[in-house]
């Protein structure tokens, strides 16, 4: 079975427990207002990859990651690749797996028990930039997180899915090649204040919220 991937990184420190593989799927029926991730909307099946080819070339990785944050696109967009891909990451990580979903929780656990039975941590909910971005792990305020095994319930503290915090964010910055990745949850007015920083310096921009090129 083949599962549409837009890319796949190592380590990744900012969307969950310690150094992480993160995969980011292809593809979003949901599209909620505001999201950063746009160019991972549409469906490509130039970008679909054999699950199993997938988690042997990051082998490597899996062994030394502390979990997996899968997220997209819309991960259950393609909930028979995700089912087949959680047990194979298993089977070459020790860590905990951790998935986002813009689906609604009641729907997630009605229709893809399957999938919630093999994760560890769901953070589930659409993005709403209206509901306030103060929480740990979230986009938006409304998301929801379910610990849903003793692991993550060790790991992530056990009132999570109300804590509060600052809206002071970390991020990591991926160079590949010519193209820099931001990767995490930013802040309100974060990637604004990216875009005009590298414009200052003279540096051509485009980012998937908001696709301005700066000459």
């Amino acid at each position: 079975m083949k599962i549409q991937l837009h890319k796949v990184h190592f380590p990744v420190t900012t969307l969950g427990f310690g150094c992480r593989v993160g995969l980011w799927t292809q593809g979003c029926s949901i599209r909620c207002p505001g999201c950063i991730n746009r160019d991972t909307w549409n469906a490509d099946p130039k970008c679909a990859i054999e699950v199993r080819d997938l988690v042997e070339t990051i082998s490597d990785w899996l062994a030394e990651a502390d979990g997996v944050t899968i997220s997209g696109g819309e991960p259950l967009d393609q909930p028979e690749s995700i089912c087949e891909l959680i047990p194979l990451l298993r089977s070459r990580c020790r860590g905990d797996i951790l998935l986002f979903t813009g689906y609604r929780n009641r729907t997630v656990f009605l229709r893809h028990a399957n999938i919630v039975s093999q994760i560890d941590v769901l953070i589930s909910e659409p993005y709403d930039p209206t509901a306030g971005e103060t929480l740990e792990l979230r986009g938006s305020d409304n998301q929801r997180i379910f610990l849903l095994s003793e692991l993550a319930r060790v790991r992530y503290p056990k009132n999570i899915d109300c804590q509060l915090r600052t809206p002071t964010r970390k991020l990591d910055v991926i160079v590949d090649g010519d193209d820099v990745w931001i990767v995490g949850i930013p802040a309100s007015g974060d990637m604004t204040r990216v875009r005009r920083l590298l414009k200052t310096r003279g540096f051509s921009c485009h980012t998937s919220d908001q696709p301005d090129v700066f000459p």
